[in-house]
């Protein structure tokens, strides 16, 4: 049997279809009528289609298409064909509007003004507004002057005598090595700090001076082309065995995909192949080309290329055998105190080590976790029922891709973006309601096998993918890779990245958390969307 996968054996998309009918027994017994309002003319609105007197039959409900997810671990995505078919007909609505211009200040001046009081000043009172309305201003604000006052109704500043620029924050403490800075509510910073509104001095002063967050040491950095990027080290991560943050240096403030320059992209993920091809050279007993130094692009490659030659000799023991990478684009901070992204400031990537095993209680080794195992196993497994290599399938079923609804007129390409390594697609079946993803197109398993040529596609997909998303209106965006890991000898396994926006109307609830994922429009208009707004964004 082959995988639950709308991949199928043959390269081709396998769709289910619901056509649901069907009857319903009534078994209420009594009627709760009542009137729910009236219209303009005074004709009373009722509940009585609320209350039938026999069953309810329903011969054509709305047509379902149930698409099991290409992995078979990441569920199945549903497609409503009424939502669907409105959303074909506009396919330029797939969009999201963009944020509004918010001031709370110039509000109230204009209220003052036009009932005639004077000698009052309104900014005072932003810093008495109760908290959640102050964190709902803090995240919507586009007034710069506005964030300025939040910011200082929420810590301390240092300012030169007679300068309105701060130099830097007030700290507490007995010596400098042990000093924190004087904030009296963390989560209103935070929020401040993110919004890009806020002048970029008091981002600096806020959060983006090396240091003013912490101790964290700066382990890496790129420059060039007007580009510039830090490595943080955190030692004491969620992650075991702690990761690094390739952040945009406090001289390169990119809040917006649209600031970010393919040099910044190439800068953060060179920092990211820089060191895990270091870590692996380091367990492998390979000397690094020299300390204190970014290594070049030929450097970087002969690196690469000595690890390749040592794993592909044997008998190598790595501890840390596969590696992470993220990325949470974007922040939201609803003011009842719910977090609605996990970023922090700046455009930033993360990535890590990952062990081949950790020790249990017993003393035994067991696996370690890695997301790209899932993706492993899933492979394997569809290579033993179907005798085909999964990602040639997967790729041969985005080629001959047919629309769901099967229209003869309308869109049919799934493809976004796409180059001689990489194709940049929307899946069939979306996990997230826009969901792209971004595939090696020849056998790579991961950035230990990718060359020169492989990275540059990889970096500019990124770029792509972030690009169309964000044109569409998403501020919050997720993107993972699934990896194979480094000694692993199958080829079947291809590096895959997934961009996985959050979406207003969209915050995950039961169907999500059962892996039922719901979408209101096919696969194929929303390539159409992202193709025509990528377009847009790069003439």
């Amino acid at each position: 049997m082959v995988p639950r996968s709308c991949v199928g054996k043959d390269g081709c998309f396998i769709v289910g279809i619901h056509d649901p009918g069907f009857k319903v027994a009534n078994l209420r017994e009594n009627d709760h009528l009542c009137p729910l309002g009236a219209l303009p003319d005074g004709t009373p609105v009722e509940n009585r289609a609320n209350f039938p007197k026999g069953d309810v039959e329903e011969p054509h409900a709305d047509r379902i298409y149930e698409i099991a997810n290409p992995f078979s671990f990441r569920g199945v995505t549903y497609v409503n064909s009424r939502w669907a078919d409105r959303t074909a007909d506009a396919p330029e609505s797939i969009l999201l509007p963009g944020a509004e211009e918010v001031s709370f200040l110039s509000t109230l001046e204009g209220w003052f003004l036009k009932n005639g009081i004077e000698g009052k000043h309104p900014g005072d009172l932003v810093r008495l507004l109760p908290r959640p309305m102050r964190m709902a201003l803090a995240d919507t604000s586009t007034d710069p002057g506005e964030l300025v006052a939040l910011a200082k109704g929420c810590c301390s500043f240092i300012f030169e005598e007679g300068k309105t620029t701060p130099t830097g924050l007030a700290f507490k403490g007995d010596t400098p090595d042990k000093a924190i800075p004087e904030i009296h509510d963390h989560t209103l910073f935070e929020i401040i700090a993110n919004n890009p509104f806020l002048p970029d001095t008091y981002k600096r002063a806020m959060v983006l001076t090396p240091g003013v967050q912490g101790t964290s040491e700066i382990v890496g950095e790129w420059q060039a082309e007007d580009s510039h990027v830090f490595e943080y080290l955190r030692t004491n991560s969620y992650i075991p065995w702690g990761h690094f943050a390739a952040n945009t240096a406090d001289d390169t403030v990119r809040y917006k995909i649209r600031d970010l320059t393919l040099a910044d992209m190439k800068g953060m993920r060179h920092l990211c192949y820089q060191r895990i091809y270091a870590m692996t050279a380091q367990q492998l007993g390979i000397p690094l080309p020299g300390q204190r130094q970014t290594l070049s692009e030929q450097a970087l490659e002969n690196l690469r290329l000595a690890v390749r030659r040592r794993l592909d000799e044997g008998d190598c023991d790595l501890r840390f055998n596969g590696s992470l990478w993220g990325w949470n684009f974007g922040f939201g901070f609803a003011q009842s105190g719910y977090r609605l992204h996990a970023s922090h400031q700046q455009i930033h990537q993360q990535y890590a080590m990952v062990p081949a095993a950790v020790t249990a209680e017993n003393g035994r080794p067991v696996a370690s976790y890695a997301c790209g195992d899932l993706v492993a196993d899933f492979a394997k497994q569809y290579r033993q029922e179907t005798d085909k290599g999964f990602f040639d399938n997967y790729l041969a079923a985005i080629r001959s891709n047919t629309r769901t609804d099967g229209h003869p007129d309308r869109a049919s390409s799934l493809v976004v973006h796409e180059d001689d390594n990489t194709i940049l697609f929307v899946p069939k079946a979306q996990t997230s309601q826009w969901e792209l993803q971004l595939m090696a197109k020849r056998p790579c398993g991961n950035i230990l096998e990718a060359d020169t040529a492989m990275r540059d596609s990889l970096d500019r997909g990124i770029l792509m993918a972030l690009t169309a998303l964000e044109a569409l209106g998403a501020r919050m965006v997720t993107n993972i890779e699934y990896s194979k890991r480094f000694d692993s000898k199958d080829t079947d396994q291809r590096l895959l990245y997934s961009f996985l926006p959050r979406l207003p109307h969209s915050p995950g609830a039961f169907s999500e958390a059962q892996l039922r994922w719901i979408t209101g429009h096919y696969p194929e208009d929303f390539a159409l969307a992202c193709r025509s707004r990528l377009a847009a964004a790069l003439s």
